[in-house]
């Protein structure tokens, strides 16, 4: 199945994945992150388009590293927010990647719900770990 990413969702996924990875942004959300979070963000694939998700257990672990991108994104808005004012222009700036980052997050979870039930619908039963796996969804 294919995630379609626009290029302002993309803008935001990258400036959140770097507050996560690199020291600088984000400093101080980033050095908080967990450990776990900050490996399932290393683990994303290339976010330069669409992404081509394949399996269930792919697009939990999309889902859970975008989840850790958005803490930080949602961190920085409101740092920024009490730091300057609600209108300023890195305030809002910091708002548009929350909001753009939460709204992948959203079709993220859509696709999540889709194949597991799919799965269900063609197997009879709930998706388990092998199935998470190796039941595959052709582009």
């Amino acid at each position: 199945m294919i995630l379609t990413l626009n290029f302002e969702e993309m803008l935001a996924l990258k400036a959140g994945a770097r507050a996560v990875l690199e020291d600088g942004i984000v400093r101080a959300v980033a050095v908080a992150m967990p450990p776990e979070d900050r490996a399932l963000v290393a683990a994303l694939p290339p976010l330069d388009g669409d992404l081509s998700v394949d399996t269930l257990s792919e697009v939990r672990a999309l889902e859970s590293g975008v989840e850790a991108i958005i803490a930080v994104l949602r961190t920085e808005m409101d740092e920024r927010i009490v730091a300057t004012h609600p209108a300023s222009e890195s305030a809002v700036a910091s708002y548009f990647d929350y909001a753009h980052a939460l709204a992948v997050l959203g079709r993220i979870r859509a696709m999540r719900e889709e194949m597991e039930d799919l799965i269900e619908l063609v197997t009879g039963q709930p998706a388990d770990d092998e199935l998470e796996r190796s039941f595959g969804f052709p582009d």
